[in-house]
């Protein structure tokens, strides 16, 4: 989408770690016109904060339009970790996924060539952790056995459930999950009544109880939802506090199914 304020944008990024995130998530390919989210968090949190990770992409190819025209290729993926070192000033990224598949549905051919090259990019000590991301259970397993998966990012949310059976094998495996569109993104809205139901008996807003759901789905969840207000940001933290019993879990759970 079109950029927001860039000062605001700043704010966003500088209060979210002042209310206690520690885990951004990035990408050098996320940009519109001249407006980078790389650039923007160098910008406010330069230098970074101890215990911050910072997590980016590779992978989807975009033209300065903003086109995203092809993926990279085995030999094109250390041009794009270095892209991102640059952009962020640092000498080692924290987490790199290899994203595959553009914009389309999970899965697709293998991606273990284009994995061991991030694989050999962290023996170097340019990346500290690995991850995958839009894949399917086929693909997660052989990213492992090139190299160990630190996270997995992918599409998963209360009304979007698909990925459920991955969920539960990430949180057995001690994999990270880390979904995206949890709120519903440019692919839906969380217009549901269960939703409301639930989000009016706890006082809270329908987006604070689809976080709080996916918190409260698996230990390997983490929610990395994205906003440009202050306002929506405060919100979104607040909902790592709310509790949801299991006759919400269960009211939840049937409304994904």
């Amino acid at each position: 989408g079109a950029a927001h304020d860039r000062d605001a944008a700043l704010a966003v990024a500088r209060r979210a770690v002042e209310l206690g995130a520690r885990h951004l998530d990035t990408a050098a390919f996320y940009f519109s016109g001249d407006v980078r989210a790389n650039d923007l968090l160098r910008e406010a949190l330069y230098p970074y904060p101890a215990g911050l990770t910072i997590a980016t992409k590779v992978g989807p190819l975009r033209d300065p339009d903003g086109v995203m025209y092809g993926e990279a290729t085995a030999g094109q993926l250390r041009p794009e970790v270095e892209r991102n070192l640059r952009e962020l000033g640092v000498d080692v990224l924290d987490l790199v996924y290899l994203r595959v598949g553009r914009l389309a549905a999970k899965g697709g051919p293998p991606l273990g060539e284009r994995f061991a090259v991030l694989a050999a990019l962290r023996d170097e000590g340019l990346i500290r952790h690995l991850g995958v991301s839009n894949v399917s259970a086929g693909q997660l397993a052989e990213a492992r056995a090139v190299a160990p998966v630190a996270a997995v990012q992918n599409r998963f949310g209360v009304l979007d459930q698909e990925d459920a059976a991955l969920v539960d094998s990430c949180a057995a495996a001690g994999i990270a999950y880390m979904p995206f569109f949890a709120l519903g993104g440019s692919h839906g809205t969380l217009a549901d009544d269960t939703l409301r139901t639930v989000a009016e008996r706890h006082g809270a807003t329908v987006h604070q109880v689809a976080l709080a759901w996916g918190l409260a789905r698996s230990p390997s969840v983490v929610q990395i939802p994205g906003t440009a207000s202050l306002a929506h940001l405060e919100q979104n933290m607040a909902a790592s506090e709310l509790v949801l019993d299991q006759a919400d879990l269960d009211l939840l759970d049937r409304a994904g199914a």
